[in-house]
């Protein structure tokens, strides 16, 4: 399935993709749909070289590799992995050389400058492929490809908070309270207005409360992890905020923030975005994943109804994550 420009989404015939020195053919055995793939299709993710195949949460087997000029230890076919959204960094920029390589810059993009999984074979850097605890089965890994990888980068930013307030129960929120609650923190979700099968849903997972994100919670949140891309959220988490505590937004894109008064900033409350994801984000989240009993919500799709499953996500007529089938 091919991105050809803003709005057109269509399966389409390729040539095997060949791996290039330090690459990994793999062949996708799942891939799940995320809210950037999404913002992808309808233009709001700019896509630098289109045509491109888009998805990034990537489960499948390497069957092939190109030539090898890395130190690394290689992946042997026959292994599985997941691929991420972080694709490529160059290893040399202050960025990468300070371990921020989810800010290099001149990284490369699984499904926005690299092709995807929403196809039957894909390419990889070997060094942004990670292993998959046989526990989980394909389509339950997907997921934690990216939904289970960024929104461990953003709970990590809530430190050592104990009250975390999450914002739009989607995919990565439903991965993330069970990280949460794990952890021994205490847990409240805000939904769409009205939106009861997803509250519904948060309770079953270990949310004390759950309610719209237009109301105010029982008691002010130590921090607020912000998922829905909706700037109308983040003066709204703020007034929800308790002095000295962070709102984090933990998407790739979000709709204009709104004016606020300053009053509800003050007190030494703080905003931060969350970008991307490093190797290490992956290598501690996988491991910790499995031990923290966390499991996916999914629903599955063939590979030539991506355009079906990207529609249902729009809609928020999911709890927990689309995952393509080849």
């Amino acid at each position: 399935m091919q991105i050809e420009r803003p709005g057109v989404l269509r399966l389409v015939e390729r040539a095997e993709p060949h791996p290039e020195p330090n690459q990994v053919l793999v062949q996708v055995h799942a891939c799940g749909v995320c809210r950037t793939d999404l913002h992808l299709l309808d233009g709001e993710v700019d896509i630098p070289q289109p045509p491109i195949v888009p998805g990034h949460q990537i489960v499948g087997t390497v069957i092939g590799r190109g030539k090898r000029t890395e130190a690394a230890e290689p992946l042997e076919p026959g292994t599985r992995v997941g691929v991420p959204w972080l694709g490529w960094t160059c290893g040399r920029c202050r960025y990468c050389l300070s371990g921020r390589e989810n800010l290099c810059e001149f990284a490369l993009f699984t499904g926005r400058d690299i092709d995807g999984g929403f196809a039957e074979l894909t390419v990889a850097d070997e060094r942004y492929c990670f292993a998959i605890d046989q526990r989980y089965g394909d389509v339950e890994a997907a997921p934690l490809m990216c939904a289970g990888l960024i929104g461990y980068r953003t709970l990590r930013m809530a430190g050592d908070a104990r009250l975390i307030g999450i914002y739009g129960f989607g995919a990565a929120a439903h991965i993330v309270a069970q990280v949460a609650r794990h952890q021994g923190r205490r847990l409240f979700a805000f939904t769409r207005p009205g939106d009861v099968a997803a509250q519904d849903f948060a309770r079953r997972l270990g949310a004390e409360w759950a309610g719209d994100s237009t109301a105010p919670p029982p008691e002010p949140l130590d921090t607020a992890l912000i998922f829905a891309p909706v700037g109308a959220l983040v003066p709204a988490a703020l007034a929800a905020t308790r002095k000295g505590g962070t709102v984090v937004c933990g998407g790739i894109h979000m709709s204009d923030i709104p004016s606020f008064p300053y009053r509800i900033l003050w007190e030494e409350r703080a905003v931060r975005s969350v970008a991307n994801l490093t190797r290490r984000d992956a290598e501690e989240f996988l491991a910790l994943a499995p031990e923290a009993g966390v499991r996916t919500e999914t629903v599955t799709y063939p590979l030539a109804e991506a355009n079906r499953a990207l529609d249902d996500l729009r809609r928020g007529a999911l709890q927990g994550a689309a995952v393509l089938v080849p």
